[in-house]
């Protein structure tokens, strides 16, 4: 029995010991914040919308300098629910954040996975919470404060993303309070950061890179209008993404559009639709780059969700230094029947915005690529369409006939019929 006692005694001061330990590290520090914000649904879905959400931020109550902690921002209450039109599926919702790091440290980028129960209409928004690692490079009080966030929601027909940002001051979710350590010196980072940008579908901003050996560059999506005359009346409204990739001294651009965000009228044929993009250069280099995406692959049913495909194309910079990339001119060539000659519908982006931001080395013979898009050959302006140039002879009849058709499309009906996101916004 006595040897019983004292080996429950040694177990439990065991234990004790243990728990003395774990206590002894610093834990976590969570915090609730409400405020209100301004969203701003996708292309085409309408006026901004307020509501008032709840933040609760995570992180340790202290640290050193030179600690990698965690970061987390739970939403506990959405400032908005789902809407009346239709249900959001299973796993379809993923958040990204930014949270203010006081001190002079920036903003430290977090994300969530795409991760959520079906949300039925009118339901509450259902979030992961978001996630980052902040890297601790100075001593003090440092705080944690949420800011803009960003929703993505992935239907079958493509992603759509809301843009929401605070409208007055935000009270700090966190504080961590950072003692002297074996760290070097400087300000708090946060890994993943973005600069420049803005919330709300502005047309101004745009992530940056370049240096280091980072060879991805990922834009941010902005708000572009396109006028394209009378063939598509009302224009084209869509968030717009310029990428790169770093290909020696070049970069690899590859150019996005909002999928889905159009539907077809009309049976549309395979290759019907084939888009191609200037894109400006500003900042230290100047010009254009040329971008251009492949025809559709498949038929396009009669109202069915219609995309156009991501576009690619090298920029070799002229010049070095800072570089911005923003969406110009759109260009859509659109052939009704094989053989026909394609019918070239300019776009001009009547507004636009930085979407990248490159820190650029200039290579020999760089520079942007001419300011022309669409088609070299057979292009039309959008009254005469240049039927004479197709011939009455063979196959140039059908050709001919075919091109009619295809105009009557365009001028009478348009290729598009934009979908009213209006309905797809949060309820207030």
């Amino acid at each position: 029995m006595k040897t019983q006692r004292r080996v429950s005694a040694a177990v439990v001061a065991l234990l004790l010991g243990g728990s003395g330990i774990a206590m002894g590290a610093a834990p976590a520090r969570a915090a609730e914040t409400a405020f209100t914000v301004k969203c701003v649904p996708p292309a085409g879905g309408g006026s901004p919308v307020e509501g008032e959400t709840t933040a609760k931020i995570e992180a340790p109550a202290s640290a050193k300098v030179g600690d990698e902690v965690d970061v987390s921002w739970e939403t506990v209450k959405p400032a908005s629910n789902n809407t009346d039109l239709m249900d959001i599926p299973q796993d379809s919702v993923q958040p990204t954040g930014w949270i203010t790091v006081g001190g002079g440290g920036g903003e430290l980028k977090v994300v969530g996975e795409k991760k959520n129960p079906p949300i039925p209409k009118k339901a509450p928004m259902r979030m992961s919470t978001m996630k980052g690692k902040l890297k601790l490079t100075k001593a003090g009080k440092i705080t944690l404060t949420p800011g803009k966030y960003e929703v993505a929601v992935t239907f079958s027909f493509g992603t759509f993303v809301t843009k929401c940002a605070p409208t007055g001051s935000v009270g700090a979710g966190a504080t961590i309070d950072v003692s002297a350590g074996s760290g070097s010196g400087g300000s708090t980072s946060g890994g993943g950061s973005t600069s420049g940008g803005s919330t709300g579908g502005s047309t101004s901003g745009g992530t940056s890179g370049g240096g280091g050996g980072q060879t991805d560059f990922p834009g941010k999506p902005v708000e572009v209008s396109f006028d394209c005359g009378p063939v598509v009346p009302g224009g084209i409204k869509t968030p717009v993404t310029i990428s790169a990739k770093k290909n020696g001294g070049a970069y690899d651009l590859t150019v996005k559009t909002a999928k889905g965000a159009m539907a077809s009228p009309m049976a549309l044929p395979a290759g019907a639709l084939k888009p191609s993009m200037n894109v400006k250069l500003g900042g230290a280099d100047s010009g254009t780059v040329k971008v251009a995406g492949p025809a559709n692959a498949e038929p396009i049913p009669d109202k069915a969700p219609v995309s156009l495909s991501d576009m690619t194309g090298t920029y070799k910079p002229g010049k070095s230094g800072k570089v911005t990339l923003s969406p110009d001119q759109l260009t859509i060539d659109v052939t009704m029947a094989p053989g026909a000659t394609p019918i070239n519908v300019p776009c001009k982006a009547a507004s636009s915005g930085v979407s990248l931001e490159l820190d650029t080395t200039a290579q020999p013979g760089g520079s942007g690529s001419p300011s022309t898009t669409g088609s070299t050959t057979g292009s039309t302006d959008n009254t005469t369409g240049n039927l004479a140039e197709t011939g009455a002879r063979d196959a140039g009849g059908i050709r001919a006939l075919a091109l009619i058709a295809g105009t009557v499309v365009l001028l009478g009906a348009a290729v598009f019929t934009f979908t009213p996101w209006r309905r797809l916004r949060g309820t207030r």
